[in-house]
């Protein structure tokens, strides 16, 4: 067959036709500035809730708590259970109740105002992180809040206002670290001590095929229960901050 005669087809693209097809895309609401400043916010809404999680964790005393539960659980040797999703849930709620008067004082110097027209969103914000500051400098050890003022080249403040947030949440973040070591190593000691006593019985009886781990764990059990230990822990937990 002789492709001498082929005519090739071509191809012709409209690009107006095609621009035209496709959806617009208008940036202008209405013209009017109010809108589109509702739509800003809107915005700045959505970037604040994705922080949320680091709110909860950074500037709460959820970290001090969530930490102590996992010792725990290392301490008794129970794997997964409670699992992360119980010990996170009572964390949180732990949280909430902790932190409800500092959040009742953000409500009445910052949210109430603000939706009321009384103040700005700018100056809500800064009024909001005044009860959150004085609760976290409550926390911080000194030590750990003058090494960051140090390193930003902050000699003196005249009142917690004048603190910013980047220098009090990590120091916050260090002194909470430190005393919910310090508590697991309190809870993490006697479950350690049981562990030497059933491994020393087993060497003595010549059980060494068994785990010690094994057979200690129910005593650990029954020894937390005996003891009241979740109402003991969270109550020594809940008023290490008041």
């Amino acid at each position: 067959m002789s492709m001498a005669g082929a005519v090739s087809p071509t191809f012709s693209v409209n690009f107006p036709v095609i621009l035209q097809a496709l959806p617009q895309i208008d940036l202008s609401i209405g013209g009017e500035a109010e809108d589109f400043s509702l739509a800003i916010q809107a915005l700045i809404l959505i970037t604040v809730l994705s922080f949320g999680p680091a709110f909860i964790t950074m500037m709460t005393c959820f970290t001090r708590i969530i930490v102590v539960f996992f010792f725990l659980r290392m301490g008794l040797g129970t794997q997964q259970s409670p699992p992360n999703q119980v010990l996170i849930g009572l964390a949180l709620f732990l949280t909430i109740f902790i932190m409800m008067p500092t959040f009742n004082q953000v409500n009445e110097l910052a949210i109430q105002p603000y939706i009321n027209e009384e103040m700005t969103q700018a100056e809500a914000l800064v009024q909001a992180a005044v009860p959150l500051k004085e609760f976290m400098v409550a926390q911080t050890r000194n030590q750990d809040l003058l090494f960051f003022m140090d390193m930003v080249e902050i000699e003196t403040v005249d009142s917690i206002e004048d603190l910013p947030l980047f220098v009090v949440v990590p120091s916050f973040v260090m002194s909470e670290l430190r005393i919910a070591f310090q508590i697991g190593f309190m809870i993490y000691l006697p479950f350690m001590v049981i562990d030497l006593v059933v491994a020393s019985i087993l060497l003595a009886m010549g059980i060494i095929f068994l785990p010690p781990v094994l057979v200690s764990l129910p005593f650990k059990i029954l020894v937390f229960v005996l003891t009241d230990g979740w109402y003991l822990l969270v109550q020594s937990m809940v008023r290490s901050f008041n």
